[in-house]
């Protein structure tokens, strides 16, 4: 097969496989996903992001009904199924299937959905183009929610302008995070600068590797708002995704940016793409 679905233990190709009509996803989008690669079928920083599924179902009342490590049994099946060894592993819990309501049993279990498709991770050492817009999302960006609509517009948004990405900003000019990315940058006195993990970003297991790789290389790491202005004048801008672990910025809204620092740019894409070849090899 070349890719596959999972439904609660039913398996089949994402053209065959039917999920219930009264899945609280459809009329609520009431649940919590991860996703990430697989290389050589063998599934990067699997512990990592079933973690942090587990901590956003947490924060929303929804009921896993797989342990932590069911969960990651399940996964690794499913992966030696498909013909391809580069997978995109997407999953999500919903809270459960009932007739629409928007209140529901306490006890009610999460529903477990699984895409397998082929995928490989992106290229990191060709330079990106980014824009920016108001970040008018709800004050829960932490949690790895379904509610993704805002972040279908962002996204949409950079594929209209032929760009990578969408850079977001709240009131006063703080920037947050992207549409599907986590943003950073390089001040010019060589500081790895990243917004705290609050209410107001995904904490990002790739940026977090990130750090990991800046305290290996001797990087000094400052983990406080930085805004728009401070974006624009550093000496680089990168983005950290699942797929796209680091991405390297050179235009935003139009105007040159970066290019202050690129040996310690591709210290960092060497030390990243390293630690995943490893991982998956």
């Amino acid at each position: 097969m070349k890719d596959l679905g999972y439904y609660n233990g039913k398996i089949g190709t994402l053209d065959e496989l039917t999920v219930p009509f009264n899945d609280r996803v459809h009329f609520f989008g009431d649940g919590v996903y991860e996703a990430t690669l697989a290389r050589n079928y063998k599934i990067n920083l699997l512990d990592e992001h079933i973690d942090r599924m587990f901590r956003s179902a947490a924060m929303v009342d929804i009921n896993i009904r797989e342990t932590k490590e069911e969960m990651a049994a399940i996964l690794c099946d499913l992966v030696k199924k498909l013909d391809c060894p580069d997978q995109m592993v997407y999953w999500q819990v919903t809270r459960g299937t009932q007739v629409r309501n928007h209140t529901y049993p306490e006890d009610m279990k999460g529903n477990l959905w699984v895409v397998l498709k082929p995928g490989k991770i992106k290229d990191l050492r060709t330079p990106i183009a980014t824009v920016t817009a108001p970040d008018t999302r709800f004050l829960h960006c932490n949690i790895k929610t379904l509610n993704l609509l805002p972040a279908v517009l962002y996204a949409q948004k950079a594929e209209r302008e032929g760009v990578y990405e969408t850079i977001l900003y709240r009131e006063g000019g703080r920037v947050t995070e992207c549409s599907h990315s986590n943003v950073h940058i390089i001040t010019k006195d060589g500081v790895f600068k990243t917004a705290p993990t609050d209410n107001l970003i995904l904490p990002g297991i790739a940026r977090a590797h990130l750090i990991k790789a800046c305290h290996a290389l001797g990087i000094e790491v400052d983990e406080t708002p930085f805004t728009l202005d401070e974006m624009m004048s550093a000496a680089e801008v990168l983005t950290s995704s699942s797929t796209a672990p680091i991405r390297y910025c050179n235009m935003i809204d139009g105007k040159v940016v970066g290019g202050g620092a690129p040996e310690t740019v591709q210290k960092l894409i060497d030390w990243v793409e390293n630690e995943f070849l490893e991982a998956t090899k």
